[in-house]
C-alpha cells in the first residue's frame, strides 16, 4: 500500500478567499500551477483553478480586485496524508477532479495530489490504472453544457 504522503507534492501555494483574482492568477503564473487550493487558515474552502478564472471571472467579467471567493469552486474534494494512493485515485476518477488538497489529521494542509504525481511517482499498479482513472475524469456528465451525446 502507498500513500498520499509518498508521492504527493509538498509545495503548496495557498490563497485566501479574500485574496483577489488577480493576485491569484499572477501566483499562478509564477509558480506554474493551475490550481491553488482555498485556505481560511483552518480548512480548504474552495479551489481556485485557471479555468475558474477563465469561465468564470473572464466571462463573468469580475475585476481583478474582486476576492477569489466570488469565482473559486466550493464543496472540494480532499484527502489525508495517510490515505491508500488507490483509493483517492479511485476516488479521483469518480469525481472528475486532477487534483486533490492534501491534509493531515489535524486538517492542516501539506500538499496536494495531482494526475501528474500518480504518473510520475506512482507506482507501477498506480500508473497502470492512469490510463482509466483519466477516462473517468474526462468523461461528461449528464447536464455539462454542450451537446449530449457528442
Amino acid at each position: 500500500m502507498t500513500l498520499i504522503r509518498e508521492i504527493m507534492s509538498r509545495d503548496v501555494v495557498l490563497v485566501a478567499p479574500e485574496t483577489s483574482i488577480g493576485y491569484a492568477a499572477e501566483l499562478m503564473r509564477r509558480h506554474d500551477v493551475g490550481a491553488l487550493p482555498v485556505y481560511d487558515g483552518e480548512a480548504i474552502v474552495g479551489m481556485l483553478t485557471d479555468r475558474d478564472l477563465a469561465v468564470r471571472a473572464l466571462t463573468g467579467r469580475y475585476s481583478p480586485r474582486e476576492p477569489v471567493s466570488q469565482v473559486a469552486t466550493s464543496g472540494v474534494e480532499w484527502c489525508y496524508d495517510d490515505e491508500d494512493v488507490d483509493v483517492v485515485q479511485r476516488r479521483m476518477g469518480e469525481a472528475q477532479i486532477r487534483r486533490v488538497p492534501v491534509v493531515d489529521r489535524t486538517h492542516a494542509m501539506v500538499g496536494t495530489l495531482s494526475i501528474g504525481d500518480l504518473a510520475t511517482r506512482g507506482d507501477g499498479a498506480q500508473r497502470g490504472r492512469l490510463a482509466n482513472t483519466l477516462e473517468d475524469i474526462s468523461q461528461r456528465r449528464i447536464g455539462d453544457a454542450g451537446l449530449a451525446g457528442n
